[in-house]
């Protein structure tokens, strides 16, 4: 089979496969044979790929890896190497490539063309990315502990969500922890934490709070709700530091909180998974089309499935809703200086 030829517009690269404990590298371009080698994850080895790289005059390097593999090998090179790029989702559609030999060779060739796109790193937010997501997992566990409460309440044949729309709110929260601390309700328990606003009558939520609430559901009620405070407290300690580390963009973040919808914590979000660069989008398109902007204003306590994208025709629906917003934000953020 002839082997495939691209016309070269880049003089020399490196194509980098990425694993737990090996990184391949080839090297290829103008005025430098083709050359292979491997290199052990240690920090001391990846120096060495980095001064072999600089001695081969390599400008460019296009890296293919799942999970965190990558970043310690982007750490060393990003000051020494103009152009680290990583996107796999380019490689991984090619067929043919089966060993990590092939597969460094071919990101070679492909950088080499120019047939590879960088993802886009903000160069600033990568330690906000990791506070702001770190974040959004213990949101997301807070809302699943509070759903294994509820499960819990359902076994004890507590029907408080049947009539209170909102089980997180301030009244079904209160009635809630009555019950966490084996308190048999009375109406009166009903009263002093009853809200005006709730559609549900005091004797209806009494009806509901009455049930089979056993020393066995108290323990694990008691546990459950332990685990939710500790949490929360990680989560505002969390929220605490990504103020700090965003006090000087105070300015910005005003602005895009002035945007219908846009909480602070989603406002923090957007900012570190797209930064305050918006040169590196040529479009609100292109802007709103990315995962790093669907993943900064998806709900914490939701996943959005690949059921959901199949039915917007591949985000196609989400795109349009959010091509607004982003507009916004790109006029917004377009001429600050940060």
């Amino acid at each position: 089979m002839a082997e495939v030829t691209f016309p070269q517009l880049i003089q020399r690269a490196c194509g980098i496969d990425v694993h737990l404990k090996v990184v391949v590298a080839t090297i290829d371009g103008a005025g430098i044979q083709r050359e292979t080698r491997s290199f052990k994850t240690f920090t001391s080895s990846l120096n060495e790929l980095k001064e072999w790289l600089l001695s081969n005059g390599v400008t460019h390097v296009g890296m293919e890896s799942t999970g965190v593999y990558w970043k310690p090998v982007y750490k060393v090179l990003e000051d020494s190497i103009p152009n680290v790029w990583i996107n796999a989702r380019h490689i991984k559609n090619v067929p043919g490539h089966k060993t990590n030999k092939m597969d460094s060779e071919w990101i070679c060739k492909l950088l080499l063309a120019g047939l590879l796109k960088p993802s886009y790193i903000p160069p600033r937010a990568r330690q906000l990315r990791d506070l702001t997501r770190y974040r959004n997992k213990l949101i997301q566990q807070i809302a699943s502990e509070k759903n294994r409460m509820m499960r819990i309440l359902e076994d004890c044949n507590i029907k408080l969500s049947s009539v209170v729309s909102n089980t997180s709110g301030t009244t079904a929260t209160s009635l809630i922890d009555m019950l966490c601390e084996g308190k048999v309700l009375t109406l009166d328990d009903i009263n002093s934490v009853y809200h005006g606003k709730l559609s549900a009558s005091p004797e209806e939520l009494l009806e509901a709070c009455t049930g089979f609430v056993e020393e066995h559901h108290i323990y694990l009620l008691q546990m459950i709700r332990k685990d939710i405070d500790q949490t929360q407290t990680l989560v505002d300690d969390l929220s605490e530091r990504i103020k700090r580390l965003l006090s000087k963009y105070e300015n910005v973040l005003e602005l895009l909180r002035e945007i219908p919808g846009f909480s602070t914590k989603v406002v923090e979000d957007l900012v570190s998974e797209i930064g305050l660069d918006m040169s590196h989008f040529p479009s609100e398109k292109h802007l709103s089309s990315g995962p790093v902007f669907l993943r900064a204003t998806t709900s914490a306590g939701k996943k959005r499935t690949n059921h959901s994208r199949k039915q917007t025709g591949k985000g196609g629906n989400h795109r349009s809703r959010m091509e607004r917003p982003v507009q916004r934000i790109r006029f917004l953020v377009k001429d600050t200086i940060v």
